[in-house]
């Protein structure tokens, strides 16, 4: 048999594991329930709100307007300053794909907001699509669709609907991660690529894959340069948007002043987020501060939980390293959730215990699960004041 035709069987057999059409229609009306529920949720809380504002406004808040900047003015030549001198953020912070998507839509006519929501949703669909194909690849048709639900129904899950970058980051790294896991190796180095210039965390996506692809080679020396290519290209997508960000400002370390500057992040090996759990849990001053270290604590005992399990190697190597990313870094507080969401580690020990429950029982778990996370997700972009 060819490499080719072993590539299309795996393809079919993955394709029919996973339902097929109506499989795939499942995972995304999953995600679309989640997302109308949600969206009738920050109706309602908006409208009692005393700065009154429409849900479409408030899709649009905090980092959108970084995203739409970015892809209409394009970035700055160098670093930003205040009137006082003092350093501050700027839009060479966010990485490219998602606002060249939002550039091709207005290229297109489509006003930047609309734009920004169209690209959002449409990735938030994808994201549905590769979510249920990873979880069925790796468990079964029935964790496929339990790892959408679940994924797409927590605590800040709303940045789905918003016009962020997680659903595009999460359709990117879920769809690298199928490609590696059914060995279609130029599929996994173009969407490692494209996940490596979404976000910073792309890097241990990169790494997860170069797993992946030394399994690959370990486990058969036959072409193995598809798999390593695949790695490398993925592995060259954070370094050279470092790396064009150092060259079109004149110093190696832009980047990251620039992140410290803007948002305070700093890699302090946990430092930060460990005062901020001991400060937050011991004074319990403010129940969104307690429930989001609660959050924190909760994913690390997943993540624990989920390794214990020994899910697929380079699926735990990339969470573990973006979790260290996330945990390691100072910075706001109240973002760390957000930060998690793709991280797919800390969701597999409840996507496999739904997967063996009876269905009535996981239907009522992931249920009473998503109105909890819908809610506090509307909460957070209606009544809560802070950025996400």
């Amino acid at each position: 048999m060819t490499a080719i035709s072993e590539e299309v069987t795996k393809k079919d057999s993955l394709w029919d594991k996973s339902g097929g059409w109506q499989g795939v229609a499942t995972a995304v009306v999953i995600l679309g329930l989640t997302r109308i529920v949600q969206l009738l949720m920050i109706a309602w809380m908006g409208a009692a709100n005393s700065e009154p504002k429409t849900v479409w406004d408030r899709l649009l808040i905090w980092d959108t307007g970084w995203f739409i900047r970015v892809a209409m003015d394009g970035y700055p030549e160098g670093f930003t300053y205040a009137a006082d001198g003092r350093m501050e953020g700027n839009e060479l912070a966010f990485f490219p794909v998602y606002p060249m998507l939002i550039r091709f839509g207005a290229a297109l006519g489509i006003d930047p907001g609309t734009a920004a929501l169209t690209v959002a949703w449409l990735a938030s669909i994808g994201a549905a699509i590769a979510l249920h194909l990873l979880g069925t690849s790796l468990y079964g048709k029935r964790a496929g669709w339990a790892l959408v639900a679940i994924c797409c129904s927590a605590p800040v899950s709303v940045v789905l609907s918003m016009g962020y970058s997680e659903s595009i980051y999460i359709a990117l790294v879920a769809g690298m991660f199928v490609a590696a896991h059914r060995r279609v190796w130029w599929a996994a180095g173009l969407l490692g690529l494209l996940t490596a210039l979404s976000r910073p965390t792309g890097a241990a996506a990169a790494i997860g894959l170069a797993v992946a692809a030394l399994l690959a080679v370990r486990e058969s020396r036959e072409q193995a340069w598809k798999p390593l290519t695949a790695a490398a290209v993925a592995l060259a997508g954070v370094p050279l948007y470092l790396g064009w960000v150092a060259y079109r400002v004149g110093d190696l370390t832009a980047w990251f002043q620039i992140q410290t500057a803007g948002w305070g992040t700093s890699f302090d090996y946990g430092k930060s987020t460990a005062e901020f759990l001991w400060t937050t849990l011991r004074s319990g001053d403010g129940w969104i501060p307690v429930s989001m270290a609660f959050m924190l604590l909760v994913a690390l005992a997943a993540a624990g939980v989920a390794l214990a399990q020994k899910p697929w190697l380079p699926l735990a190597v990339y969470g573990v390293v973006a979790m260290i990313l996330v945990y390691g870094q100072a910075g706001f507080y109240h973002s760390k959730p957000r930060l998690l969401l793709p991280v797919l580690l800390t969701l597999l020990p409840a996507v496999v215990a739904a997967s063996k429950a009876r269905p009535k029982v996981a239907i009522l778990s992931i249920t009473a699960w998503a109105l909890f996370g819908l809610w506090f997700g509307a909460y957070l972009v209606t009544v809560w004041p802070y950025t996400l």
